[in-house]
């Protein structure tokens, strides 16, 4: 059944569609979250410990852990889809003959936590039979403390008949931009509470949370259609990055974006220069400079999903990765980027480290049981676990590009160029296996003769490889051009975790990049 914007917002009076409040309309109070604060959750990790020291446990850590997930949906006047979901639990890690072991429970009692710790011990165990090299775990300073995402609104606690009003609304400001016939839009939620105790004495609480709102408008004509999808990221922040975003304002440019990319040029293949915005750069940056330089990755542990790494450990301090005008740095510590926290999953603290500098390669993602394989003496603070039942081990942090220390605008990287094509947005991609040849489109493509934007493409795509592109980069923008965008699910391990990552960057220009024809027709002679 289709659900129309004035039957969902009306019913809503009488449904419960959220809890918290907006001062217009006072919801009832939110029901009450799992029992798992002060002193009897902190008793429940103290438990989980000494169980597992019992059992022979060497080391230990335990994290009782809450995730949340509510995502609305519409499409053009009406609901499309509605969804919340919810773990709880315990996780308790173990190191015990030199080997790691795991085990979750969805219960928090004491019998169930007790039992959770004899199994990851056993199973500890167990793994030791297939053991080249016993755990051995960085040095970290005991750590505690509570650390909150800064927000003002909770989206948690804004009534979903709230989001669906704000999502319905934008509806109107697109329907009648010639050509477009569909809209979809929506709003993404996910929230983590998370604390974690390790026998070394760590007790830290984290509360992270992340938003997502979200709008495409696609045009047709004549049996052809385009899309065109707002550049707003998201971001670990609260409701007021959605009401206080871009997308209602831009709307109808948006759509008029989609009319447009029906009319426009499709592209002349051949070598040219490449100007990206961040809007699209960043997801080149998380596929060619962030998952290769993963350790696990690069030592080929890691590579039943999306590969391993043609970065290996053997290039570190000789690779030359990118230009010398290249800088790319991880950083959990940026406001606002979906992987930012206190403390990792390890209970390290976070921090912010070069993996390019100045074009050369010098920097990997590690956790404190990885630092020792490359003979380095602490973490880097990138352990991560899902959820309660899922194991923490390495993930991306943010991963950025700095900007240039010039005052550089993207009107002066324009300027600059004599044949190029411009991209904004995101679009198809495919890199392979080692994380090297690549392949990316955008949302939108403008060409650019004598430093001047001269007209609108489509069908547009670059292919290069890592190492080439990256060396190819001779202009970026400053401070003042780099912006943060990211994506709330980034997929690795078997069982597949998901985890939310960031990426920073000014607007960049590559040299004599390949430009691809992506649209068949054009191959065939078609118009």
């Amino acid at each position: 059944m289709r659900v129309g914007r004035r039957s969902f917002l009306g019913g809503s009076a009488i449904v419960t569609l959220g809890t918290g409040c907006l001062k217009h309309a006072p919801p009832p109070p939110p029901p009450a979250p799992p029992k798992s604060s002060g002193s009897a959750r902190d008793d429940v990790l103290a438990q989980a410990l000494e169980a597992a020291k019992k059992a022979g446990a060497t080391y230990a850590d335990a994290r009782i852990v809450r995730r949340r997930t509510e995502n609305i949906w519409t499409r053009e006047d009406h609901i499309a889809g509605v969804g919340s979901g919810e773990t709880y639990g315990i996780g308790i890690r173990v190191i015990a003959d030199g080997a790691w072991g795991f085990a979750s429970s969805a219960l928090v009692t004491r019998p169930a936590v007790e039992e959770a710790a004899r199994r990851a011990v056993a199973i500890a165990k167990a793994s030791r039979a297939t053991l080249k090299h016993p755990v051995t775990l960085a040095p970290a300073p005991v750590a505690k403390g509570v650390w909150r995402t800064p927000m003002e609104v909770d989206p948690f606690q804004v009534p979903l008949a709230d989001k669906a009003q704000w999502l319905l609304a934008l509806w109107p400001l697109v329907k009648d931009v010639p050509f477009v016939k569909f809209a979809s839009a929506g709003i993404q939620c996910i929230g983590e509470h998370k604390v974690f105790a390790s026998s070394e004495g760590t007790l830290v609480e984290q509360e992270i949370t992340r938003v997502s709102p979200s709008l495409s408008v696609t045009a047709v004509d004549a049996g052809q259609f385009e899309s065109r999808a707002a550049e707003v990221p998201p971001m670990q922040a609260g409701w007021e990055y959605v009401t206080m975003c871009s997308i209602p304002k831009t709307a109808r440019s948006l759509a008029e974006d989609a009319g447009k990319k029906l009319k426009a040029a499709s592209v002349t293949p051949g070598k040219k220069d490449l100007i990206l915005a961040p809007s699209n750069l960043w997801l080149t940056i998380h596929e060619s400079v962030g998952h290769p330089t993963e350790l696990d990755r690069m030592l080929g542990l890691e590579a039943n999903l999306a590969g391993t790494s043609f970065a290996t450990v053997d290039k570190l301090g000789k690779l030359k990765y990118a230009a010398d005008i290249v800088t790319l740095y991880a950083d959990k510590l940026v406001p606002g980027g979906l992987a930012t926290c206190q403390w990792d999953d390890d209970g390290v603290a976070t921090q912010r480290w070069d993996l390019v500098k100045d074009g050369l390669f010098v920097g990997v993602q590690t956790t404190r049981d990885q630092a020792s394989w490359i003979g380095e003496k602490e973490s880097r603070g990138s352990s991560y676990a899902q959820d309660h039942s899922s194991v923490a081990f390495q993930r991306m942090p943010n991963v950025s590009l700095a900007p240039s220390s010039k005052d550089t605008s993207l009107d002066d990287i324009i300027a600059a160029t004599e044949d190029g094509v411009l991209i904004s947005g995101n679009g198809s991609w495919s890199i392979d296996h080692q994380r090297y040849n690549f392949q990316f489109s955008g949302q939108t493509f403008h060409e650019i003769k004598k430093g001047k934007i001269v007209r609108p493409l489509r069908d547009v795509a670059y292919q290069s490889n890592s190492v080439e592109f990256w060396n190819s980069c001779d202009m970026l923008g400053g401070e003042k051009t780099w912006e943060l965008h990211g994506a709330l699910h980034d997929g690795k391990g078997e069982p597949m975790q998901s985890n939310a990552v960031s990426h920073g960057c000014p607007p960049a220009r590559f040299k004599k990049v390949d430009i691809l024809n992506v649209n068949a027709r054009a191959r065939v002679g078609g118009k």
